[in-house]
């Protein structure tokens, strides 16, 4: 693999910038979802990760988009 080929472009920043910027949107649309953003859009959503990735992918056709958890509740994690 070339060094090229491993960078993140930029357009997933910016895509992961402006979901983080609408989070609180998100938290009344998509509450206790994963979703994926493309192009400053959620472009798919669901309660499995690996879902997201799979639509994300056949969607886009794109390697790298951000996927961010929206929590809806309060999680308490523990080891």
């Amino acid at each position: 693999m070339k060094a090229q080929e491993s960078v993140i472009p930029l357009e997933y920043w910016e895509d992961r910038d402006w979901a983080w910027d609408h989070y609180a949107e998100f938290i009344k649309q998509y509450p206790d979802q994963w979703i994926a953003v493309c192009n400053k859009e959620v472009i798919a959503h669901s309660e499995s990760i690996d879902e997201i990735e799979i639509i994300t992918r056949e969607k886009t056709g794109k390697t790298y988009f951000p996927v961010i958890f929206v929590e809806g509740h309060i999680h308490v994690y523990k080891n």
